[in-house]
């Protein structure tokens, strides 16, 4: 499927067999998430514009790349898309850091916005929307419904865990996105878990049940 790219890079695989493991606690869990997301960041922001600038090293003056201005924003949808913010600034400490809200309805599963606020201009920069999980895909379609809405014209999103149903719903509805994700499970279970997924990335993430 274009755009959708799956990444088989043994940290990434290691990391997100621990983070399966229901005995790995919220710190190291949370940790691991982290980690995780800068592995799959360092792919993701592979195209990132550069200019020149010049430099004076201790030998000689150079022209030398640096990364645009305001180029990057991280959007996480809240509240398990947190636990990756600090695994992408670890790599653009610089990047702006906007939030969506969605909480899922717990009978039909459809996503509904509380909370949408994005750095400005939405529209000049790269945004990477980050949550752990891509189960359904409604939270991440309606998510890039939301972005493109403000202005955003360039938007990855990035998910340790996918549900091929969540996949191809993302893909269906916006074709454009390019979409990076650590480990396409099996199939979503009745209640729209993903199988055999990791369980719920928030609670485990900020150790609430």
């Amino acid at each position: 499927m274009e755009n959708v790219i799956e990444l088989s890079h043994p940290l990434i695989q290691h990391k997100i067999s621990k983070l399966r493991d229901k005995n790995t606690g919220t710190n190291e869990f949370r940790k691991l998430v982290e980690e995780i997301a800068m592995l799959m960041g360092y792919e993701a922001l592979k195209d990132l514009p550069l200019h020149d600038i010049e430099v004076e090293t201790p030998i000689e003056t150079c022209q030398t790349p640096v990364i645009e201005g305001k180029t990057l924003a991280v959007v996480p949808i809240l509240r398990a898309g947190l636990g990756m913010v600090n695994g992408m600034l670890a790599l653009v400490p610089s990047a702006k850091v906007g939030h969506i809200g969605l909480y899922r309805d717990e009978e039909t599963h459809e996503p509904h916005e509380y909370y949408c606020k994005l750095p400005d201009p939405a529209d000049k920069r790269l945004i990477i929307v980050t949550d752990p999980m891509l189960a359904t895909g409604g939270s991440a379609v309606a998510a890039v419904d939301f972005i493109k809405q403000h202005g955003g014209k360039r938007i990855k999103f990035m998910s340790i865990i996918a549900a091929p149903e969540g996949v191809k719903r993302l893909h269906d509805a916006h074709p454009d996105v390019q979409l990076y994700v650590g480990h396409i499970d099996r199939e979503l279970n009745d209640a729209a878990y993903i199988c055999p997924g990791l369980g719920d990335a928030g609670d485990r993430i900020f150790g609430t049940k």
